[in-house]
């Protein structure tokens, strides 16, 4: 399946909806420190509701530790500073969808560091700054998962 991971998040609910959603389709969650908010907080834990078991969650506590631990896989960065559409792009199994921070995206250094053609954005709007970060890691993940037909769903 696919690799989601979260920059820096520093909205709870958004995490937690993100653990629900990640449990539904079968992609393994990352999310990368410094976190905005605890693990046993009551907003993050009230959204992914009961599906904190069900899914598969890894905590990073730098972008470094994060980009060893994805060592032979594709990071594709999701930005408002993509070239390209995220659906013009042929997912692989394995793939990790990089999203940044709510409050801030993906940093300079990251951008420098994944190649133009891995940065992908969702259309939006002209001078419409940003999408909810939950609703953005669900479209790209769906889209991802249709392209390899839905492969462990009913």
């Amino acid at each position: 399946m696919f690799n989601i991971a979260l920059f820096e998040p520093k909205i709870p609910q958004n995490t937690g909806n993100i653990i629900r959603l990640s449990a539904n389709n079968g992609c393994k969650l990352h999310l990368i420190g410094p976190l905005g908010f605890d693990l046993e907080e009551k907003n993050l834990r009230r959204s992914g509701l009961d599906y904190f078991d069900l899914a598969n969650l890894c905590r990073h506590n730098s972008y470094d530790e994060f980009v060893t631990a994805m060592q032979g896989n594709r990071i594709l960065a999701l930005t408002t500073k993509g070239k390209h559409h995220y659906h013009q792009i042929n997912y692989q199994a394995g793939d990790v969808l990089l999203f940044g921070s709510e409050t801030a995206g993906l940093p300079a250094h990251i951008h420098q560091a994944i190649p133009q053609n891995l940065q992908l954005k969702i259309p939006m709007r002209p001078n419409n700054r940003s999408m909810n970060l939950s609703n953005t890691v669900a479209i790209v993940s769906y889209e991802a998962w249709r392209q390899l037909g839905f492969l462990g769903g009913e």
